[in-house]
This record gives structure tokens, C-alpha cells and sequence, in this order.
């Protein structure tokens, strides 16, 4: 890991992934989680004030990234829930099936390179009522839109660790086995459009 992923990266991230507006799509969904939960893509710990404390057993937080780790430790150790580091990739969850009842997909679809494998690692474990709750940017409906994030995705992908534009969240998720239902759409306001077309919603497994 490079001074840049490593030091860099990580305030970016967390700068960028705590603005306001993305702040306000978090509070629309996380509260919902409950039971044992995962939550995919940890960071920084910006999910945790939105937690609805009373009702999640045990939060189980993967995150791969060092530099990400350390910086939201002090969070979870004043965290009212019960918490546990999964330090490996979404790809490799190390949880045994039907064991989840909640997974938390905020901001990190657009990154994870084996999103296909993610997304089956992330059915595996969730019971067969579990939920997957989810807040992502990505692909917008407008085609000049999706033109510019065609044309700045390699460089984007480059200076925000491995970030798309233009991924198609619902399709993802529909290819992978779940049955979304509930979602919500739009711009981001106060934010560049080829960056800002947010996905925000509820889905399960098929059945």
C-alpha cells in the first residue's frame, strides 16, 4: 500500500462520503438496520450515528482498508452496540449462511471490484427474511450525463481508490439474486451530476 492509499485515500474518502447531502441519504436508511447486522465498506465509521442503537444485537463492520481501520477504532470503542472488525475484502465475508439479518450497502457497490462475488457473499449470509439495505451513486438516466461519467470514470477510478460513475445499482442487484423493494432516486443536490445520481432502497432475496 502507497502513501497515497494509505494516508491520502482515507481522508478523501471520508471527507467527500461525509458531506451533508450524503449524510441526509445515510439517515434515510440506516436506521432501519436491525438484528445481527453487517455493514459492508465500514470507512471511517460515518454510519454510526445513524444507528438506531436499541435495535441491532451486534454490528459486524468489514472493512479492508488499514488506513480506514484506524481511523474510525475511536468510534466503535465509544459505540453503544456490540461490534466486531471483519478486516477482509466484500468478497470473502467470514460469516457463516443465513447468519445476518441486516446488510448496510452504503457508498460501496461503486468500489468493490468482484461486486458479482460481494453481492453472493452477501446473500449467503443473510437469512431468508433478511433485508439489504442500500445507498449508492451511480449510473444516471440522463444520456449527456452518462456520457461525461463514461469519460471520467478511468480517472476518477484512479484518484478515488477504485470509485465508478457508472455503475447500474439496481441491475446489480437484481442480477445478483435480490428482489428490491423499495427505492428511491434522484440528484443529489449541491453536488456535480455525473457524481450524484443516488439509488437508495430495500431489498431481499428472491424467492
Amino acid at each position: 500500500m502507497g502513501f497515497y492509499d494509505r494516508y491520502i485515500l482515507p481522508e478523501l474518502i471520508n471527507f467527500s462520503c461525509g458531506l451533508p447531502q450524503i449524510c441526509k441519504q445515510r439517515n434515510q436508511i440506516v436506521p432501519l438496520a436491525s438484528g445481527r447486522v453487517l455493514e459492508i465498506g465500514f470507512g471511517s465509521g460515518l454510519n454510526l450515528p445513524f444507528y438506531n442503537t436499541e435495535n441491532v444485537e451486534r454490528l459486524f463492520a468489514l472493512e479492508p482498508s488499514e488506513g480506514m481501520r484506524k481511523k474510525s477504532s475511536p468510534l466503535l470503542e465509544k459505540s453503544l452496540m456490540e461490534c466486531q472488525w471483519l478486516d477482509l475484502e466484500a468478497e470473502q465475508v467470514p460469516l457463516e449462511d443465513n447468519s445476518i439479518d441486516t446488510v448496510v450497502l452504503t457508498y460501496t457497490l461503486c468500489t468493490i471490484p468482484g461486486w458479482q462475488n460481494a453481492l453472493q457473499q452477501m446473500r449467503r449470509v443473510l437469512k431468508p427474511d433478511g433485508v439489504l439495505l442500500f445507498s449508492e451513486h451511480g449510473l444516471a438516466p440522463d444520456e449527456a450525463v452518462r456520457k461525461w461519467q463514461d469519460r471520467l470514470n478511468p480517472v476518477w477510478n484512479i484518484i478515488a481508490g477504485g470509485c465508478h460513475l457508472n455503475r447500474d445499482i439496481p441491475r446489480f442487484l437484481r442480477e445478483s439474486g435480490f428482489d428490491i423493494q423499495d427505492i428511491n432516486e434522484g440528484y443529489m443536490p449541491k453536488s456535480p451530476r455525473f457524481a450524484s445520481y443516488n439509488y437508495r432502497g430495500i431489498a431481499k432475496q428472491k424467492k
